[in-house]
């Protein structure tokens, strides 16, 4: 008998690498007067590399969860936030340079 093969079950037909299911448990449906956000909660083991976070403007390192969102129909604009700077998102005052 030959050895149990074990294939990836979350990839497209098409042998795309970078494709990965989305886990809906973790995304969620926000509206404000901005509109309606889709918003997903990132864990530490899913966040690859560093971003920069729009609310506070510091660095989200590696390995550290957060929040991604991003508004309905838009998710080529999609940014990653800390958890605290989105839910604190409204009570900023802008930014003066």
């Amino acid at each position: 008998m030959s050895p149990r093969r074990n294939y990836p079950k979350n990839r497209k037909s098409g042998g795309d690498d970078e494709y990965r299911e989305i886990n809906p448990s973790n995304q969620s449906f926000e509206e404000d007067e901005d509109g309606l956000w889709v918003v997903r909660k990132l864990t530490g083991s899913a966040a690859s590399k560093p971003y920069r976070c729009p609310g506070c403007d510091q660095l989200i390192p590696m390995a550290t969860p957060h929040t991604v969102a991003w508004r309905d129909g838009e998710e080529d604009l999609r940014r990653h936030w800390h958890t605290i700077c989105w839910s604190k998102r409204h009570h900023r005052r802008p930014k003066k340079f």
